[in-house]
């Protein structure tokens, strides 16, 4: 039964343009969802880029300072990210995210659409803006990523040609 309704939440979720239908989240809620998915998608990042950055790349560490202050910050934020899958779901999944599957699930759904599009050429500015954005707490790196979504998906609104994943911003959220 559980499998089976995460099933359901994953396929509700892979469904932006369905989702941003029914409902949407306000900034705070997209951050939390963001810093949730974020040591997942630095490490996947730093497994893309291997070959293309030195060992010593903050991208390429799986362990230490660095990814810790994410990991403890996702651990913070998921109690608001739930919620924010709550909302888009419409209270289809309330008792599915009570479970122990429902971060992976949602991890699983978040990091792809970033690390997705990741282009070898694209490893070294990756590294260097996760390097100039390192000194700053998660929350706000988190802030600067929905901010920019929120505007490259402004951007493909006005025709512009923006591979970005939906953001389900509430419209009066949208800068």
């Amino acid at each position: 039964m559980r499998l089976a309704g995460l099933a359901a939440l994953a396929v509700l979720l892979a469904s932006p343009a369905q989702a941003q239908r029914q409902a949407c989240v306000t900034t705070p809620e997209a951050e939390a969802l963001a810093l949730v998915a974020m040591p997942t998608i630095i490490r996947e990042t730093g497994r893309v880029c291997a070959t293309r950055l030195p060992a010593t790349s903050l991208v390429r560490r799986s362990a230490g300072p660095f990814i810790a202050k994410y990991d403890a910050a996702a651990d913070q934020a998921w109690p608001q990210a739930k919620a924010a899958v709550g909302k888009l779901a419409l209270g289809l999944a309330d008792g599915l995210l009570d479970s122990d599957f429902a971060r992976p699930v949602l991890v699983s759904l978040i990091a792809p659409q970033l690390v997705g599009r990741i282009q070898q050429s694209d490893c070294g500015t990756i590294d260097r803006l996760v390097t100039q954005l390192e000194p700053l707490p998660p929350r706000n790196t988190a802030s600067v990523i929905v901010t920019s979504l929120s505007y490259l998906k402004a951007q493909r609104a006005k025709g512009q040609r923006v591979d970005v994943p939906d953001l389900p911003l509430c419209p009066a959220e949208a800068r």
